[in-house]
């Protein structure tokens, strides 16, 4: 009973891995399963699968820009974290300091993408009467662009989310316009990342 609460209480942390934990849980895996302890082999597993998934989170990191538009990326916030509950892992981002500042993650395995897809699949639906919500292409993907305007500052804050095959990119820009932070998503290497989530 205690290795069973030890191992639910690992997956329920969120983890960085090496490439050296990924040979080390290999190991353990395969002798593990030759013992015939197959609890104790997929635990193993699931901790090679959140290995992998940490080392495409840092690659892609690597195909973020550094610069969106007079933003300039805070590289040491960058954050890649492996979670073995509902997302698999998460990539991190910031940009611009004070006042105009901009947010981009990376979700792989996200809960949100299939509620998302209904909602770009039904354009009245994404399309908001009152012009806060629209559905959006960004380098030819679709994606839904809300718009939120702070009564009291009168400070205008766009948030656009864009399914990619299981990875939701999400992207706010805070105190901006429609046009600069489209201008800044299309910055944003949509078809590199694509083809490290294939």
């Amino acid at each position: 009973m205690k290795n069973i609460f030890s191992a639910i209480l690992c997956l329920g942390l969120t983890i960085t891995l090496t490439a050296q934990d990924f040979d080390k849980n290999l190991a353990t895996a395969r002798s593990s399963y030759s013992s015939g302890n197959l609890e104790d082999a997929r635990f193993a597993m699931q901790q090679m699968l959140n290995d992998i998934d940490v080392l495409v989170g840092k690659e892609m990191i690597k195909l973020l820009p550094a610069k969106l538009e007079s933003l300039n990326a805070n590289v040491t916030n960058d954050n890649v974290t492996a979670n073995t509950g509902l997302a698999g892992v998460l990539v991190h981002r910031d940009y611009g300091t004070g006042e105009k500042t901009a947010n981009l993650d990376l979700m792989s395995n996200s809960p949100l993408i299939g509620s998302l897809n209904a909602i770009l699949s039904l354009p009245f639906v994404g399309n908001s009467g009152d012009g806060t919500q629209k559905v959006v292409k960004v380098q030819g993907y679709k994606g839904v662009l809300q718009k939120s305007v702070d009564t009291e500052t009168n400070k205008t804050d766009y948030t656009l989310q864009i399914p990619i095959k299981n990875t939701l990119l999400t992207f706010v820009v805070n105190n901006t316009t429609e046009a600069e932070i489209l201008k800044m998503a299309n910055a944003i290497p949509v078809a590199e990342i694509v083809k490290l989530v294939q």
